[in-house]
This record gives structure tokens, C-alpha cells and sequence, in this order.
């Protein structure tokens, strides 16, 4: 398996008290798919500003990225650190391959093209260590080469997101059963286990054809906004609510916005 591997102590903390962990209550999850690459018909130029104002609003815990600029993470990075002053807050990028270059996917403004997430860890020091990688089933008749990625907060959890393919269900179907089947399995293997949330348009549907459900795993948790957007989780979690929120029309989907709990036990 091709993994990229980034090893990163991003500490970038105020003074204040330690964050609860994110284990110990509600974790809120929102998947956002922004269409800012610059090129596409759902483009306004509106989308980021619009996906900060969500997470001032919700205060998640971790948000997932899908069609963006590297330079629109870095945004939603700021807009999650100021709503969490104390916390230790880190983001991740990945972006799409380009088969005509051999290089990355890039928007229309010049900045790499692809998906990320931020997220709130619980450990004070922001240790995380980045994994991503391109699919080894691509779509050839598509220049754009989908890529997933995972960010492993240690004690803590596995975050991770991608955008399938949006030209051949089958390869889209693929596509998942490699992620949640041997990419972040294997990665679970190096990093030691730890609960592990994924968020994503993987434009698969539920009751579709491919149905969804048959690249997911068993007893695995899955929601979905009633279309391609969907959150997989592992079987410890429970869903404790779901919700959709509007962009105001600054993308083409709304913003999926679930929460997730690990019950008590003992």
C-alpha cells in the first residue's frame, strides 16, 4: 500500500485548562463538501467563509473537507483554534493527483486541490501523525486521481476523509472498500487502535446501486445526509443526533452534522 506518512507536533496553545476528553462526551463530527476548486458550476467563492461561520456556530470536534484549496484548511484551521482557545487544534491536507501531470490536482487561483480535516484533540500537545495516499483504483476516463486521509491523534483517535469518485459507482465502491478495508486497518496496525470516524462525499448512497452499505464493515455505524455525503464510525460509538445545515448556497450540499458518543461501561 502507497501511504504518506507525516509525523507532525503541531502546538499552537493559549493558556487555559486541559480539554476534556473527546471521548468522555459527545463527539461532534461535521462533513462539508465545498466546491471552491474554482472550476466547477456550484462555485461561489462564498463557501469557506460560509463553512467558518459553521464551526463558530456548532463547535465541532472534528471537520471533514471536500473539494477545497490547501489555503481554505488553514482558514477553517483559525476559525476552529479561535473557537477553542486553550485546545490544541491541527489540520491536514491531501491533494487530488493530476494525471495529465503527474503531480497535484490543482484550483483554478493555483493552490493545490483536494480534501483535509481539523480537528480538536484531547492531548495538550497537538502530537498527531498524518497518513494519505492516492487509490490504486482510479477512473481513467478522469483526470482527477482521489485520494483519502487520515490524521491519528494518539489516545485519542483516527480521523479521516476522502471524495470518491464521481464518474463510475464500481470504482467509487472500490474505492471505500479500500479505504475502510485495508488503508486504515493498516494504519491502525502501526499506530496502535483507537476509535476512528470517517467523513466524506464518497458518492455512494444508501439503497443506492452500489449500495453503500457494502463497503462498509460490519457493525460498523454509518449515517448519511439522504444523499452522497456519509459518516462511518466504529462500532463502539453510538449516534447520539444527526442534522443538516444549510450553506446558503454557497456549495452544491449541505453540511452534515453528526453527534457521536462511546457509552459508559462498568
Amino acid at each position: 500500500m502507497a501511504v504518506v506518512v507525516c509525523l507532525v507536533s503541531s502546538v499552537a496553545l493559549l493558556t487555559g485548562s486541559s480539554p476534556e476528553s473527546t471521548m468522555t462526551r459527545p463527539f461532534r463530527v461535521i462533513q462539508m463538501n465545498l466546491c471552491d476548486s474554482g472550476m466547477a458550476g456550484c462555485y461561489t467563492g462564498r463557501s469557506v467563509a460560509a463553512a467558518a461561520a459553521v464551526i463558530r456556530n456548532e463547535a465541532p470536534d472534528l471537520v471533514t473537507l471536500n473539494e477545497v484549496c490547501q489555503q481554505d484548511v488553514s482558514a477553517l484551521d483559525r476559525a476552529m483554534a479561535a473557537r477553542y482557545p486553550g485546545s490544541a487544534v491541527v489540520s491536514a491536507f491531501t491533494a487530488a493527483g493530476d494525471r495529465r501531470t503527474g503531480g497535484a490536482y490543482h484550483c483554478l487561483n493555483g493552490q493545490p486541490y483536494g480534501i483535509g480535516l481539523v480537528a480538536r484533540l484531547a492531548n495538550r500537545d497537538g502530537r498527531h501523525t498524518m497518513y494519505s495516499g492516492l487509490y490504486p483504483a482510479q477512473d481513467t476516463r478522469d483526470p482527477e486521481e482521489r485520494a483519502w486521509l487520515c490524521v491519528y491523534a494518539p489516545a485519542d483517535f483516527y480521523a479521516c476523509t476522502t471524495h470518491l469518485a464521481d464518474t463510475s459507482a464500481s470504482v467509487a465502491l472500490t474505492q471505500c472498500s479500500y479505504l475502510l478495508r485495508t488503508a486504515i486497518p493498516t494504519i491502525r496496525d502501526r499506530g496502535g487502535y483507537e476509535p476512528t470516524v470517517l467523513g466524506g462525499d464518497l458518492n455512494l448512497r444508501y439503497r443506492g446501486s452500489p449500495d453503500v452499505r457494502s463497503c462498509v464493515p460490519s457493525g460498523y455505524l454509518r449515517d448519511d445526509d439522504g444523499g452522497v455525503q456519509q459518516i462511518v464510525a466504529t462500532a463502539e460509538f453510538v449516534l447520539s443526533s444527526r442534522r443538516s445545515i444549510g450553506m446558503d448556497g454557497t456549495t452544491d450540499h449541505p453540511g452534515l452534522l453528526v453527534a457521536l458518543t462511546i457509552p459508559r461501561t462498568g
